[in-house]
């Protein structure tokens, strides 16, 4: 068995956190990922609210065992913190804070006793995350699904692990036992997974989000902000977010075509045209293979492979 600071500190029987997917990790996914012997995450997104965290936590707690977390989008909470409220009341494993100065939130986290951590994606964003106390690091490069940076995953990881001394886990184009023992031997703790568990059944979202991402290669992404432009989700600008190509990306992505227009020409319930978050590992998502499963392969290869040495 692998050990290493999540499975000393956080109890844990593999390094591996399901990535807090905002409109596909939900209680029954977070929960199977954390049954597996991993963390199962929460996706908390800005357009969730206090009621779907308290249901999906309770859905994660009884099929996990009551091992869990909750992603937080950071950059949302200045406006409204009443997730962050809901969040803590759940008393999870983590809580994650991410895209965006943590500073303001840490202490309420951890007066909770719930540990805290952060997805950065420069290093600027570990010396705010180290300045704000947060107590785990999660590298994520921009092969990354959904909303990320632009730094590659294996240059990230090696720029930060040379400048924390924090606990540092990757994510990003991460999707087998390989990945996993590469950043177990680079010194990384451990993973955080998300793209992989796409077609699992525990996800949700649309039925078609399955059938695409299984159609997809690694290089069927995009990165860009048309997605959050149509449905009115204010990100910062300096986080795109990578998703599938469809329709909808060849005909707006970069095209400088008004708001407006692309709004009104957004249909979720569209599979052309609804979104897609996906990594650059959508190549790798080869069937709708449960995501407990999925995290017992990957911590089972991983341990093989670094057993060699």
């Amino acid at each position: 068995m692998i050990q290493t600071w999540l499975t000393r500190e956080l109890g844990l029987e593999v390094p591996i956190i399901g990535a807090p997917m905002g409109g596909r990790a939900g209680g029954e996914l977070a929960g199977q990922v954390s049954k597996a012997g991993g963390l199962g995450m929460l996706g908390a997104a800005r357009y969730t609210d206090p009621e779907w965290v308290a249901k999906e936590a309770a859905v994660a707690r009884e099929v996990g065992g009551g091992t869990f977390g909750i992603g937080l989008q950071t950059w949302s909470l200045a406006e409204d913190s009443s997730i962050l409220d809901a969040a803590i009341a759940e008393k999870p494993t983590v809580i994650a804070l991410s895209f965006g100065d943590p500073a303001r939130y840490v202490d309420r986290v951890r007066a909770a006793g719930i540990t805290t951590m952060s997805q950065i994606n420069t290093i600027d964003d570990l010396v705010l995350a180290e300045q704000a106390g947060i107590e785990l690091i999660v590298a994520q490069g921009g092969e990354a699904g959904g909303h990320t940076g632009r730094i590659g995953t294996l240059p990230l990881l090696q720029e930060v692990l040379e400048s924390t001394d924090l606990p540092v886990l990757a994510a990003g184009g991460i999707s087998t036992g390989r990945g996993l023992a590469a950043v177990i031997a680079a010194g990384g703790e451990g993973v955080l997974v998300g793209t992989i568990l796409l077609a699992s059944p525990e996800t949700i979202g649309p039925d078609y989000a399955r059938s695409k991402i299984l159609e997809a290669s690694s290089a069927d992404t995009v990165y860009t902000p048309v997605f959050d432009q149509a449905r009115h989700q204010p990100w910062p600008s300096r986080w795109f977010g990578r998703a599938l190509v469809n329709d909808f990306t060849k005909k707006y992505d970069g095209t400088g075509a008004p708001v407006d227009e692309i709004v009104e020409s957004y249909d979720p319930s569209d599979a052309s045209v609804g979104v897609v978050y996906a990594g650059q590992a959508a190549g790798m998502v080869r069937g709708t293979h449960p995501a407990g499963e999925i995290v017992r392969s990957i911590a089972a290869q991983a341990e093989t492979l670094l057993g060699r040495f």
